[in-house]
């Protein structure tokens, strides 16, 4: 893949036409919403490029039931600290990670380019959502992407959403770059890392199906507050599960 479709597809996949790294003077041009006419049952018809949201058959989020056992390699988590660049791109809040950190799943390795809210969550368990999901968007050197998922869950606080939510930029579509503030992804993870999996697609135009999806099993928990404070942004910019269409999803034992 290009390094232009790369960036495309986290693009879409980052809800914004603002890319890994966001220009300070280009305003981003929104041509879809969550909801309306500009809402997800009219994205495969807004543009020659999002067709896959009404065509493609490995199409995500969906609803996870009666996954399969399966001897899964764990999730090799290699987060290092980063300045946080955090901006509020007219579809979520997205934050971009320094360069350097990865996962590795067996002998794939996915670098970290961003990670992003969804509420509520898109992903959905037997029909139960959560509150809100974080995905977590990494690449592997050919341009395929792996999205870690982990739901939010209300409960406690949790250190590093709370960092970020007091550093919510005040204007949409402009990158706050806050080099004194040190994020540590890490903290976002729960201490149990089994996961479900399957292959999918971006949750946003243009719907690309180059996505391998990880569900971490354990949700985080997220408080009444922080909640709240992420509904007065987006009360709902959650994609709808879509059919599996034959797709097995698999489970750590």
């Amino acid at each position: 893949m290009s390094m232009r479709r790369l960036t495309m597809a986290v693009v879409g996949l980052g809800l914004s036409c603002t890319g890994i790294v966001v220009a300070q003077d280009q305003k981003p041009e929104h041509v879809w919403t969550y909801s309306g006419s500009l809402g997800p049952d009219h994205w495969g018809d807004l543009k020659p490029e999002f067709a896959g949201c009404k065509d493609g058959h490995r199409q995500s989020p969906v609803d996870i039931q009666n996954p399969q056992p399966a001897d899964l390699p764990a999730i090799d988590f290699n987060y290092k600290l980063s300045p946080l660049r955090i901006v509020d791109n007219g579809h979520t809040v997205m934050i971009t990670y320094a360069p350097g950190s990865f996962i590795r799943v067996g002998d794939k390795r996915y670098d970290l380019k961003q990670f992003h809210f969804h509420r509520p969550s898109e992903e959905k368990i037997n029909g139960r959502g959560f509150d809100m999901v974080a995905h977590l968007v990494h690449a592997d050197k050919d341009g395929n992407l792996a999205v870690v998922a982990v739901l939010l869950d209300r409960g406690s606080d949790n250190p590093l959403i709370h960092e970020i939510w007091n550093d919510l930029p005040k204007e949409k579509d402009k990158e706050a770059a806050l080099d004194t503030v040190q994020i540590d992804l890490t903290q976002l993870l729960p201490a149990n890392r089994g996961y479900y999996t399957f292959p999918g697609s971006l949750t946003t135009p243009p719907c690309s199906e180059n996505v391998t999806w990880f569900v971490l099993k354990q949700p985080v928990t997220i408080t009444d507050a922080e909640v709240a404070r992420f509904a007065t942004l987006y009360s709902n910019d959650a994609r709808p599960t879509q059919p599996l269409n034959g797709r097995a999803v698999l489970e750590t034992k």
